[in-house]
C-alpha cells in the first residue's frame, strides 16, 4: 500500500500559480516528492517561466515530525519545515520567498514528510508568483 496524495491546481493564470497537496499516510511517507512541477506551468505568452516564488503557505499537518518544503537544485534549498499543528505563513509584506536558483536548479517545489504513522496527514496550500527573469 501507500500513501493517498492529491495535488489541486487552484489558481494558474501566467502570473501565480496556486496548488493545495494534500496526503493521508499509511506510514510510507513521501521522500523528494515534486509536488510544484514547472513543466507543467502555464507560461504567460511566450515567456520562459524560471521560477515558482512562494507568497504564502498554509494549513495543518498531523501526525508526521515535520514536513519539509524545498526548491530542487543540486543541493535542494529549504522554503520551510512545517511542524505538527495548523500553520498560515504569509510572506508577501516582504515580497515573498524567493527561488535563489542554485546550482542545477530546476524550479520545481518538492515535499519530504519525516516520522509517517500510519493515519499521519497534511493539508496545504501553496500560494505561489512565476518569475520570468
Amino acid at each position: 500500500m501507500a500513501d493517498t496524495v492529491d495535488t489541486l491546481t487552484l489558481l494558474d493564470n501566467g502570473i501565480h500559480h496556486h496548488i493545495r497537496i494534500t496526503n493521508e499516510s499509511d506510514g510510507t511517507g513521501e521522500s523528494a516528492v515534486v509536488k510544484i512541477d514547472m513543466s507543467g506551468i502555464t507560461a504567460f505568452g511566450n515567456e520562459v517561466i524560471k521560477a515558482v516564488d512562494v507568497d504564502r503557505i498554509f494549513g495543518m499537518v498531523g501526525g508526521f515530525n515535520y514536513v519539509v518544503l524545498e526548491w530542487d537544485a543540486s543541493t535542494n534549498d529549504e522554503i520551510v519545515v512545517l511542524a505538527p499543528g495548523t500553520f498560515d505563513f504569509d510572506f508577501r509584506d516582504q515580497g515573498g520567498l524567493r527561488n535563489p536558483l542554485s546550482a542545477s536548479a530546476t524550479g520545481d517545489i518538492q515535499l519530504t514528510t519525516d516520522g509517517a504513522i500510519d493515519g499521519a496527514a497534511y493539508t496545504i496550500t501553496i500560494e505561489g508568483r512565476i518569475r520570468n527573469e
